[in-house]
């Protein structure tokens, strides 16, 4: 009679994948809502309800940075490219939105007062995001990126 002993581990959980969405629009108000829509979807098939605060964030980040897009980074004939990404080891959701302009860097106003009619977006960004900035876009254009935590 044999007195082996065989122990056997349990198989590592496979590392989950980075979940991405990445589409092109066009740099038009509609283009900035279709972007929020989808982007909305997208996190309800990644688990995350259109109701739920990592839902929420994303939508709003998407539809600040889109529709900045959209007013300040729009040069005719281009649409602007939306990226959401979702990696799971880390619980970090990154958006990104490119357009073809590299001249015009978004920056928080220094100074709001409530007579100002706009430059309130990106202080939501700055509030809801854990981190943001740009990045160039090769070969024209640039990136701005937010980027915020999910559970």
């Amino acid at each position: 009679m044999d007195n082996t002993v065989l122990k056997t581990t349990p198989a590592p959980d496979p590392e989950p994948e980075l979940r991405e969405l990445t589409q092109q629009f066009p740099s038009t108000p509609r283009g900035a809502r279709l972007a929020r829509r989808l982007a909305v979807r997208r996190m309800e098939d990644w688990g995350y309800p259109p109701a739920s605060d990592a839902s929420c964030t994303v939508a709003l980040l998407v539809a600040e940075l889109a529709s900045n897009a959209v007013r300040h980074g729009r040069v005719p004939g281009r649409d602007f490219r939306l990226r959401v990404a979702c990696e799971p080891s880390t619980r970090t959701i990154r958006v990104e939105v490119s357009d073809a302009r590299e001249d015009r860097l978004p920056a928080i106003p220094p100074t709001l007062t409530a007579d100002d009619a706009s430059g309130r977006g990106l202080l939501l960004v700055d509030l809801l995001a854990t981190r943001w900035g740009t990045t160039p876009r090769i070969p024209v254009g640039k990136t701005v990126w937010a980027e915020c935590g999910a559970p």
